[in-house]
């Protein structure tokens, strides 16, 4: 029966090309080679007797990282309008999705061909660092939250795209924090809220972070050195995660 349903479909598909898109006579012996080595192809691979077996294509794998990420990059950024790189808000809906792998892999084709010197247009500053600062994010959370060798490099190159960024020393401090590097992190986030004009929107929102995390490093007996990226701290409360205490 599916050997009929082939040749079905493959006269259809001939007689569509031939008396719908008109292809000329001589293109005729091409279309008719082409199905055939579709369906030589099939008979030599195919196994329709063969139960499917469906599955997810990330079992587990939630948005909410890819939720999170956004929105705290929205509330780190100097604008007040949403991302105008198309390919940034491919990639937000992507994450949050819980397609974290395909999120970078987009994000990866907008960052590769930019120049590595800081442009002067501040707007170009800031369209470029975030994108890198997307892809670092989008590697993290595709890494459950562990810091990257690859996540690092685009955390940095998102704080050289714009020096005067927020986005970049945040992400980077909560990511050195949750796989184990406490010191680092809250050296970051130290360094960044003390910089932080009064004024900024975001400047409670770390204050609040920050004595968070040092509250648990206190708790730890003030050890903050941790593990190296990719060591998580298996102890860490979820009061001491901006992820998980949002």
């Amino acid at each position: 029966m599916t050997w009929v349903l082939v040749a079905v479909l493959a006269l259809a598909v001939f007689a569509l090309a031939v008396f719908v898109f008109k292809v000329p006579k001589g293109g005729r012996e091409a279309v008719a080679a082409a199905l055939a080595l579709g369906i030589a192809g099939y008979a030599a691979q195919g196994t329709p007797a063969q139960p499917g077996a469906p599955k997810d294509a990330e079992e587990g794998r939630s948005g909410e990282l890819g939720e999170f990420f956004a929105q705290a990059r929205a509330t780190f950024s100097s604008s007040v309008l949403p991302p105008s790189d198309r390919w940034v808000v491919i990639a937000d809906g992507l994450a949050r999705h819980g397609e974290y792998a395909d999120a970078a892999e987009v994000l990866r084709g907008t960052v590769e061909n930019e120049p590595a010197e800081p442009a002067k247009d501040p707007d170009v500053r800031a369209y470029r660092s975030d994108a890198w600062l997307s892809l670092g994010n989008a590697l993290v959370a595709h890494a459950d939250g562990q810091l990257t060798p690859a996540a690092a490099y685009a955390y940095r190159r998102a704080a050289k795209s714009d020096p005067d960024a927020a986005g970049p020393p945040f992400f980077l401090g909560l990511a050195l924090a949750q796989s184990g590097k406490l010191a680092e992190g809250r050296a970051l986030w130290a360094d960044l809220l003390a910089r932080a004009p009064k004024d900024v929107k975001w400047r409670p929102i770390l204050a609040q972070q920050l004595a968070r995390l040092d509250a648990f490093i206190a708790a730890q007996g003030g050890v903050g050195g941790g593990g190296g990226a990719g060591q998580p701290n298996s102890e860490s409360p979820d009061s001491a995660n901006p992820v998980t205490s949002r």
